[in-house]
C-alpha cells in the first residue's frame, strides 16, 4: 500500500499558487498594471470605439436650420428690400418694394422716376390727385428754410422725379388695413403727355 501511494504523489503536479503566477494582477515589479501598460483596449496603444451617428438628430438639426433659414429670408425680404419683381427701365424704385411682407399700416407708397418722367398713383383701385411741390412752394409763399405744408395727397418733386403718397385721416387712403394691397405707377414723360403712358403694378403685404 505504501508503494502505490508513493506513485500517485508523483504522478500529480503541485498545484501552483494564483497569486505568484507572473503577470496575474500584477507587473513585473509587482505593482497592478496602469491604463498605460496595454493591457485593455483604453490605453494609448488601444482602439477608442466611436459613439455611432444618431440619425434622428442630424435630421431634426436639418430642419431647425431650414426653419431658420426661412424665417431670416422673410424678414429679409419685408425689411431690408430685396426685389424679386424686376423694375421696369425708366423706374429707378418703388417702396414698398414688390412682394414685401412686413409693411407698417402708415407706410409711405414712393417711386422714383428716370430723368423727365411723371406720374400718378393708384393704389388699391384709388387714383390719389397728384400735386407739385413746386406749385404747393409757390402758393404758399414759402421762404427760406421753411418746411411746406402738404396737401392729403400724391406729392411729384420735379428736380427728383419722385412720387410719393403718405395715409393720413384727412386722405382718401387713411390707413392701410392688415392683409395684401396693390399699388400701381402710372407714368409718361413729361413732354409727350399722359396719352403715351405706360404702367407697373405690385403688391405688398401689410402687417
Amino acid at each position: 500500500m505504501t508503494a502505490l501511494h508513493d506513485d500517485v504523489s508523483d504522478d500529480l503536479a503541485p498545484i501552483d499558487d494564483p497569486d505568484e503566477r507572473p503577470g496575474s494582477g500584477s507587473g513585473d515589479d509587482g505593482r497592478p498594471p496602469s491604463d498605460g501598460d496595454g493591457g485593455g483596449g483604453g490605453g494609448r496603444g488601444g482602439r477608442r470605439r466611436r459613439r455611432p451617428i444618431d440619425k434622428g438628430l442630424v435630421v431634426v438639426s436639418l430642419i431647425i436650420g431650414f426653419g431658420l433659414f426661412l424665417v431670416l429670408r422673410g424678414l429679409s425680404v419685408g425689411i431690408s428690400g430685396d426685389d424679386r419683381v424686376p423694375l421696369p427701365e425708366l423706374i429707378e424704385e418703388v417702396d414698398p418694394v414688390p412682394e414685401a411682407v412686413q409693411v407698417p399700416n402708415q407706410t409711405r407708397v414712393f417711386v422714383d422716376l428716370a430723368s423727365g418722367y411723371t406720374g400718378v398713383l393708384v393704389i388699391d383701385g384709388i387714383e390719389i390727385e397728384t400735386v407739385s411741390i413746386r406749385d404747393l412752394a409757390e402758393v404758399q409763399s414759402v421762404g427760406p428754410g421753411q418746411q411746406l405744408d402738404l396737401p392729403p395727397v400724391t406729392v411729384y418733386e420735379g428736380g427728383n422725379n419722385t412720387l410719393t403718397f403718405v395715409p393720413n385721416e384727412d386722405a382718401l387712403i387713411t390707413e392701410f388695413t392688415t392683409g395684401e394691397h396693390r399699388a400701381q405707377v402710372i407714368y409718361w414723360e413729361e413732354e409727350v403727355g399722359r396719352q403715351r403712358a405706360r404702367s407697373f403694378s405690385w403688391t405688398f403685404n401689410v402687417v
